[in-house]
């Protein structure tokens, strides 16, 4: 596999479809945060270019409506109560039906550094994760008065003027979060032991997200991590249940679909931007992971 890809000191052009910014989406001068009832937020958003990323974290509750969403090309329905969480980078797209209501809320990743100790904190909040298994939670009736309150309460401090308005909002954030952390069947699926293992396994999550286009074996990773292959494809298998080649490919397949939906790109310029040798491996590479060809894909989900 590791003739497929080219020398890393390669450079290519590289051509992007939309990453917006949190000013592109901003209601107000603030750069860092925006919380707004949906309904309103849509009215201000103009000439967006669909799919496209954020560099931002960006989340959508919806109390009233019909249509469909989908992040990193899965499939949702939009309905009452479900509540959308995108991380940066994350592809999405939208279709509405009928009236549309609910909230947004949208925070730059560094919006909480000042004010959090731990850098990594909110990563311990799945929904956040920027795992698309993750993204929706559907609000049971019980917590929708919870969930409603604390967002109306930070929607209500986002169109305020005070010192400790943006503090405020962190807080209130931050209650939201733990909230829906506590009650979330799906933030369990995440919460790992705290142990050395756990540990690992989010160093090489980070590191894969820093290196896959370049460094494809878990060898080679296993190196930087200070341990064996065997041990790191030992908690991979143990706590994911699939191998740390997997995790690997998983992720150029990620980047190569979300590259595919960027039209002005070509699949010979995507295959050298995701540091294949030529554009023949990147297509046998992608059919044998994803059962179609790199083509097909992009007809399919045009």
């Amino acid at each position: 596999m590791k003739d497929d890809f080219v020398p890393a000191g390669l450079t290519y052009m590289k051509k992007e479809f939309p990453i917006y910014d949190i000013c592109r989406f901003s209601l107000t001068l603030e750069e860092d945060v925006t919380i707004s009832n949906l309904a309103v937020y849509l009215k201000n958003l103009k000439s967006l270019h669909f799919p496209h990323r954020h560099d931002f974290y960006h989340l959508m509750l919806f109390t009233r409506g019909a249509g469909s969403h989908s992040i990193d090309f899965q499939q949702f329905s939009v309905k009452p109560y479900h509540f959308y969480f995108m991380a940066p980078g994350q592809v999405h797209n939208w279709h509405f039906e009928g009236d549309i209501d609910g909230y947004v809320i949208n925070f730059s990743a560094v919006f909480f550094k000042s004010f959090l100790l731990d850098d990594e904190y909110l990563e311990q909040f799945a929904f956040l994760s920027g795992n698309v298994n993750y993204s929706v939670i559907d609000l049971t009736e019980e917590l929708q008065p919870d969930v409603i309150r604390t967002i109306d309460r930070a929607v209500l401090e986002a169109n305020t003027v005070h010192p400790f308005r943006l503090d405020s909002i962190r807080i209130m954030l931050l209650d939201l979060f733990i909230l829906l952390a506590k009650v979330s069947k799906e933030n369990e699926g995440l919460k790992l032991p705290e142990n050395q293992p756990r540990a690992t396994l989010k160093k090489f999550e980070k590191l894969i997200e820093k290196e896959y286009q370049t460094m494809r074996l878990p060898k080679q990773y296993a190196e930087k991590l200070f341990i064996s292959p065997g041990y790191l494809n030992t908690i991979c298998q143990d706590v994911l249940g699939i191998s740390a080649g997997d995790m690997i490919r998983n992720r150029i397949i990620l980047e190569a679909k979300r590259m595919l939906v960027n039209l002005s790109l070509t699949v010979s310029e995507i295959a050298w931007n995701l540091n294949f040798a030529d554009n023949s491996h990147f297509c046998k590479f992608f059919k044998n992971h994803v059962g179609m060809s790199p083509k097909s894909f992009r007809k399919h989900t045009a």
